[in-house]
């Protein structure tokens, strides 16, 4: 009894001692710990896989009762189902198990067979085979194609080859040079064709606005009149210069073909231009596969997508997301850090500062496709309409601001992430010692001499906190930018060499909504899927290198200004 008593009583001071609290604490920081790591690994295994080349095989697939077929692919994943499920959807299988293991392979050829994907179930895969000629490639339209290469032909006349090696060189050859033909299109298209079509665009303007201007002299109208003929001369002559060399490039880019062979025995002629690479995954080495990995990589990151999104990169998105992010932080700071120093310092405290902490408080926790709403409603079809008919009458009734873009889904987040950036700034104000201000004042320096030189100094890693939540905030959300500005597909940068050369009326890309597009709309799902975890965890890192970023700066401030601490 007196051992039990003593026990009791020892519980009874651990329990006192707050140590459970201490292992509580640990456990959920634990658990929260593990579910991030295991989160990031989880996108990482997904996603970056994807951009490894797995080998390809070739194997008879023969279910019971049913003809054989050659089945020429790449493996997927694997995964066991039950076989009622199998049965009841009317296969007949000869086997007494309860599951049985089926592979999701990628068989491309979509113009040939109708589909990229197919499910097999792995025993019924006979002779497998890992050819090392069999060839992949990737196309601009219609997903990959698997097969055999069977010959090359150069302006209709098939080339004669020495042996295999000799064909597969050419062939490469042909596709580098095929690319760099394109690269010659796509900068003459984007760029050139581009400039001058903005620069018709903006005389086609110019005449209307001189057709709107009813008190311009008629001397006057006319004189301009004729400087616009004049500047539209000189563009339709370099648009038919740069027509002309985009015909011939052209020409040149359609000039060889190829012929490829199936597994199945079809053979298809194909042109040389509809392929961006060419590779033999089968009879490359680890280290060439290393390679491909990294080029595959960073093809992801720099390219423009392709196939509704489902291939090549994510360029644009990365791009509009970090300049959304930074145009918004620059409206967000400003605007909270002075309605936090009002509310702090100059506002008279009673019931109405008490209510718009409230209010400012309750906004914080509105769902953020209300934000969307207001921001379509009030920034775009008010503010945005009244800026058109004030600054663009040429352009409407085509809306110029009146429409959503970068500019109106940077205001509506800005809006949305003001609350955070207000509250942490007064909580950093509030922490300021009262004597540093007495102090400042008592030495003869105005309030605002001491607000500026003294407490918004060492406030600065409070605002640099608010801004960091704003930012994480900010980068994540999707559902107002569907209302203000983001697309699924836009054709071009806001950024340019067009005058103003920054568009903040143009409409832009943004990861999120990138990730739900990809996941949730695209046509093609098993080919999109992988890229829907790429794309989420390259969402992760931008975000984590924006707050980095900040939390830097934060740093820096804080060690900057402890000395006043003191």
């Amino acid at each position: 009894m007196q051992l039990q008593g003593k026990q009791q009583q020892g519980i009874k001071a651990w329990f006192k001692g707050g140590e459970p609290l201490i292992w509580a604490n640990a456990a959920a920081v634990t658990v929260s710990t593990l579910a991030v790591i295991g989160l990031l690994i989880l996108l990482a295994v997904r996603g970056f896989s994807h951009f490894w080349p797995a080998d390809v095989f070739v194997a008879s697939y023969a279910l019971p009762e049913r003809s054989s077929a050659i089945v020429m692919a790449e493996r997927v994943e694997s995964e066991e189902v039950a076989i009622e499920q199998l049965t009841s959807a009317g296969f007949v299988l000869d086997t007494e198990d309860s599951f049985i293991q089926r592979e999701l392979v990628k068989v491309g050829n979509r113009d040939v067979s109708g589909a990229d994907f197919r499910w097999v179930l792995s025993r019924y895969l006979k002779n497998s085979e890992f050819p090392e000629d069999a060839v992949v490639l990737e196309r601009r339209e219609w997903g990959n194609f698997y097969g055999f290469l069977r010959g090359v032909k150069e302006a209709g006349q098939r080339q004669e080859y020495s042996d295999d090696a000799a064909l597969w060189a050419d062939f490469q050859q042909r596709i580098e040079r095929a690319e760099a033909i394109h690269d010659d299109i796509e900068r003459i298209e984007k760029k050139a064709i581009g400039a001058v079509n903005y620069r018709l665009e903006k005389l086609r303007l110019r005449e209307r606005g001189l057709a709107l201007d009813e008190e311009l002299p008629d001397a006057k109208r006319a004189q301009r009149q004729l400087e616009i003929d004049s500047e539209r001369a000189e563009l339709d002559a370099e648009y038919k210069v740069l027509q002309k060399e985009l015909n011939g490039l052209y020409a040149q880019w359609n000039r060889d073909s190829f012929v490829m062979e199936t597994a199945q025995g079809q053979s298809r002629e194909q042109r040389v231009s509809t392929v961006v690479q060419a590779y033999r995954p089968n009879a490359m080495s680890s280290l060439d596969k290393v390679g491909f990995y990294f080029a595959k990589f960073g093809e992801f990151l720099s390219e423009e997508p392709r196939e509704a999104n489902t291939e090549g990169g994510i360029f644009p998105a990365i791009f509009g997301t970090v300049i959304m992010v930074l145009i918004m932080s620059i409206m967000v700071t400003p605007f909270g850090v002075i309605a936090a120093v009002y509310l702090r310092e100059y506002a008279k405290q009673g019931l109405m500062t008490r209510i718009v902490r409230i209010a400012v408080n309750n906004l914080a926790g509105v769902p953020s496709i209300v934000y969307g709403v207001f921001g379509l409603g009030f920034f775009i079809y008010f503010v945005g309409a009244e800026i058109d008919q004030a600054l663009f009458p040429e352009a409407l009734p085509s809306p110029t601001f009146g429409t959503p873009g970068l500019l109106w889904a940077s205001v509506t987040l800005a809006l949305l992430t003001l609350p955070v950036v207000i509250v942490a700034t007064e909580e950093g104000l509030a922490r300021i010692p009262r004597n540093l201000r007495e102090g400042s004042l008592a030495l003869g320096a105005t309030k605002a001499e001491t607000l500026w030189r003294v407490v918004l100094p060492m406030t600065s890693p409070a605002m640099m906190t608010g801004l960091i939540l704003a930012v994480a905030r900010a980068a994540g959300e999707v559902a107002p930018l569907m209302l203000v500005g983001v697309v699924k597909l836009a054709p071009s940068l806001p950024v340019d060499g067009n005058f103003p050369y920054f568009h903040l009326d143009q409409k832009f890309m943004h990861l999120g909504f990138h990730i739900y597009d990809v996941g949730f709309q695209s046509p093609n799902v098993e080919a999109a899927r992988p890229l829907v975890y790429a794309t989420a965890l390259l969402l992760v890192v931008i975000i984590a290198l924006l707050n980095l970023s900040a939390v830097a700066l934060r740093n820096h401030l804080r060690e900057k200004y402890k000395s006043l601490e003191m």
